[in-house]
């Protein structure tokens, strides 16, 4: 395994009791063969930017996308896009705003490419049609979020910045008949070259995946290419809250550990402090693929208070920036309130700012709030924490490259190494930016030529397993109970229990078991992973380690291994990996 931030690679840590995962899918052999230059799988900002700088470089794309290339994570985006384009702001300031939420773990070299490339890789954005919001000047209007000190967040209709980067980023690869879209397509595992791997497998060379009504009766069918870009998004349905749609069911973490890749930084699940809570019917909806609306922060940052159910302002005294203190900080304070009052939400207060300014700057929140009989100009807005973005992912270095030769990864499936153990607001679309640029580049100086899949594996048909839909629901309960905001040996423990148990269920090979599947892998790792860091930092909060301890800061990294037994390696300066771990 190949360093990539300069740290020292320490011991494996134990295991302990963890359920076996598959490395394959259960699945037949493709019925159907397609050729291209590069696949990417995923159609949220990173895949798209990808796929558009790779044609610019001369390469034919394949896009693949479980679903419309207008849905996904990306159109949910309510908050902005961080970029220094303000001349009395710097990129150090960025910088120095984006490692101080990282809590120590974010990689300097990583944002420094973030800040540095991110204003232009923004015009960039623009130059294809991307419009944000504008002052009377029609200079761009700039804005603070969390975690900022200073205004630099460009946001599109108020709070529907994602949709206009979604709907810009479509309209320019429509534009190009050289991108070919596979929409309803789920991909299943990589294929890989024959290589002197320690598995016997060389590059990546394509994927196998499932298109309903093409190809064969099952639809399972391969793309060939001689690069592979995974930007597939989170994994926020492994909880039962959630503000992540139904698609971010964590498949290319699991495709890229089903192949051997390695992953970090996990454990660290930003909980957005915000999400709305329907009144009606409690906080939690039923679990299976669900999706609670959003009350971005950037209405905090324009002056919204968080409030108790007495009306106390409970931030101020707690931070410096009170309600706008990076994610963790506010969600952490949050589930404190819960926990000393038993309630499962506390109250965003907005009823100062006035309906026309709520209307005019934040229309998709107030369109979600009355939907639920919330009047945001008239009542407080019950929020509560929900899962929100994975900092961690699919290892890789600066220029996307993963541990898998020809493997590329970026946007939430990625970890760059920028967001560290909490993502800062807005970095994220900026991040899908930077770095599905930095692919293309690195393609374009010279592209293998095309493989043939080793003749085993994906590639002559699945022998694997997958684990039953009707198993998510208790999986997302035991996650959200043991490894959600809050954590500790004991209920990280338990939920490692549970998921051996879900681990004996046997499904059939169709979309809803693979997702299941997929989601059970990403679970596992996750909870082992939390088990291990024996602190608090960033978004990870271990009730029985509530400090931040200098031994943990570093990474813990995992990985799957022939036997589908789940491995872990501590890579960092502190002695954590000394025998410390559990």
């Amino acid at each position: 395994m190949r360093p990539l931030f300069g740290l020292t690679v320490g011991m494996d840590l134990p295991t302990g009791d963890q359920p076996a995962l598959p490395r394959l899918l259960a699945a037949p052999a493709p019925g159907w063969v397609e050729t291209t230059d590069v696949v990417v799988v995923g159609s949220g900002v990173a895949g798209l930017t990808a796929a558009l700088h790779l044609r610019e470089a001369g390469l034919h794309v394949t896009v693949v996308t479980k679903v419309d290339i207008e849905e996904g994570s990306t159109r949910w985006a309510q908050g902005g896009i961080a970029a220094v384009l303000d001349p009395h702001d710097t990129p150090a300031a960025h910088a120095s705003d984006t490692e101080i939420a990282g809590v120590g773990l974010s990689d300097p070299a990583a944002v420094r490419v973030l800040v540095e490339e991110g204003p232009t890789r923004l015009r960039e954005l623009m130059r294809i049609g991307a419009e944000f919001d504008r002052n009377a000047d029609g200079s761009l209007m700039l804005t603070r979020e969390g975690g900022h000190r200073a205004h630099r967040i460009v946001h599109a209709g108020g709070d529907a910045t994602g949709v206009e980067v979604q709907r810009a980023l479509h309209a320019a690869v429509r534009r190009d008949p050289w991108i070919r879209l596979v929409e309803h397509a789920l991909v299943l595992d990589l294929l890989r070259a024959p290589g002197n791997g320690p598995d016997g497998l060389g590059p990546a060379c394509g994927v196998t995946l499932h298109v309903l009504g093409e190809g064969s009766e099952d639809g399972v069918g391969a793309i060939l290419a001689r690069a592979v870009v995974l930007a597939t998004g989170g994994l926020g349905q492994v909880f039962a809250v959630t503000t992540n749609p139904a698609v971010s069911t964590g498949d290319g973490m699991a495709v890229a550990l089903r192949a051997g890749a390695a992953v970090t930084d996990v454990e660290f699940v930003q909980f957005h402090p915000t999400a709305l809570i329907v009144p009606a019917s409690g906080r939690v909806p039923q679990a299976g693929h669900a999706q609670q609306p959003l009350v971005s922060e950037a209405l905090r940052g324009e002056g919204a208070h968080l409030v108790d159910s007495d009306g106390k302002r409970f931030m101020v005294g707690q931070h410096e920036l009170a309600e706008l203190a990076p994610r963790d900080v506010v969600a952490k304070a949050i589930h404190r309130v819960l926990l000393a009052t038993g309630s499962d939400h506390v109250f965003l207060d907005a009823r100062h700012l006035g309906r026309d300014f709520l209307a005019r700057r934040f229309p998709t929140i107030v369109a979600s709030c009355l939907a639920v009989g919330v009047d945001p100009a008239a009542d407080l807005i019950p929020v509560a924490p929900a899962a929100h973005y994975a900092s961690g992912g699919v290892r890789t270095d600066l220029h996307g490259r993963t541990s898998i030769p020809g493997l590329y990864a970026c946007g939430e499936v990625a970890c760059t190494g920028v967001h560290g153990a909490n993502r800062l607001a807005s970095n994220s679309l900026l991040e899908g930016l930077v770095f599905s640029r930095r692919i293309a580049e690195d393609l374009a100086t010279g592209l293998p030529e095309q493989s043939q899949p080793a003749p085993t594996g994906a590639w002559v048909g699945g022998t694997g397993r997958v684990l039953p839909v009707v198993d998510v629901p208790a999986l997302q309960q035991a996650m959200t109970r043991g490894a959600g905001v809050l954590r500790s040996a004991a209920t990280l423990a338990d939920t490692t229990a549970a998921l051996v148990a879900l681990g004996a269920g046997r499904g059939v090979p169709r979309t809803a078991d693979w997702e299941a599947t997929n989601l059970f892998t990403v679970a596992t790792v996750l909870v082992a992973a939390a088990a291990v860091r024996q602190e608090t930092r960033g978004c990870h909060w271990r009730d029985d380690f509530p400090v931040a301890d200098e031994r943990w800061r570093g990474h813990v990294i995992g990985a799957i291994d022939r036997q589908g037994r789940l491995t872990r390696t501590w890579q960092g300066r502190g002695v954590a990996g000394g025998g410390e771990a559990t």
